[in-house]
């Protein structure tokens, strides 16, 4: 077997792997999980290849060849029809693609889609504040001892609830403020950096580069930063927040990277002298007590 005649087995053997995922991914699904009815003499598991098809807005006789390896490799526009029909998940999506020899395309822009199990997991920290970050620094979830900690963001606009834009231009509302953070020069620095290296994988989101040219022209602080072409971070292990209530907390800092949704976990829990403000905290939850003058 000639080199040609090996290349030409592979590509056979890759068009039987498509067919083989495609056939399995539409066996698993039902009519009902796609709002189709189920109608009589459903011989076979799962949706119909006519129903995929409809769904992808293919026509029947593509699909079926796609599943008998007989088809031309599906374009990135069908594999993202295909995609969307079986509910295939991110891997998936991916896999797909690779089989079709087709890479798939990187995200238009950062993803603010939190993962259900992402979500659960703050609700499971009751003793630690944490928050869900994009990567414009955008608090896109969070649970209730960092609610109290820092903010209620859910009675902030989605604006407001940018902490690059609340670090550097400041709250809309000067008496709503956000946090009071000691080292904010260097919490500065790091989000400067973060938000360069942001801009570098998504440089054709709108959303990151007005983010960006908003900064920098309205403040002298990040634009500065901005100057020095910073890119790389290193860790702050501990912060103190200066809280209306219960006063200074201090806090270790830990953060886990969502590497598939380019997302942060920001996991703040009390640092020696500062458990008793944080038990008091989530008590409180976000009141907030005046103290008469």
């Amino acid at each position: 077997m000639n080199r040609q005649e090996r290349v030409r087995e592979r590509e056979r053997a890759r068009e039987r792997e498509l067919a083989d995922f495609l056939r399995g991914r539409r066996e698993r699904i039902t009519p009902a999980d796609v709002g189709l009815p189920a109608g009589p003499r459903r011989r076979t598991p799962g949706l119909r290849r006519e129903e995929v098809a409809q769904l992808a807005y293919i026509s029947t006789e593509y699909y079926t060849r796609l599943e008998q390896a007989r088809a031309p490799h599906p374009s990135r526009e069908v594999l993202t029809q295909l995609a969307r029909a079986l509910r295939l998940s991110d891997p998936e999506r991916d896999h797909l693609h690779h089989l079709a020899g087709v890479p798939p395309a990187p995200p238009s822009g950062p993803s603010r889609e939190v993962r259900q199990s992402i979500v659960q997991l703050l609700d499971r920290l009751p003793e630690a504040a944490a928050v869900v970050l994009s990567a414009t620094y955008e608090v896109i979830a969070w649970n209730n001892l960092a609610a109290a900690l820092m903010e209620d963001f859910s009675l902030l606009p989605r604006r407001d609830r940018n902490l690059a834009r609340r670090t550097f231009l400041g709250p809309c509302d000067p008496e709503h403020s956000l946090y009071g953070v000691s080292d904010t020069a260097e919490f500065s620095r790091t989000m400067a950096q973060h938000l360069r290296a942001t801009a570098a994988r998504y440089p054709d989101d709108p959303e990151v580069t007005s983010l960006v040219e908003e900064l920098r022209t309205s403040s002298r602080e990040f634009a500065a930063l901005w100057a020095t072409h910073e890119v790389a971070t290193r860790p702050t292990l501990c912060k103190t927040f200066q809280h209306p209530t219960v006063g200074f907390v201090a806090v270790h800092c830990d953060v886990l990277d969502i590497t598939d949704r380019d997302q942060r976990v920001f996991i703040y829990t009390a640092a020696p002298g500062s458990e008793e403000a944080m038990r008091l905290l989530s008590v409180i939850g976000t009141q907030r007590m005046d103290v008469p003058g």
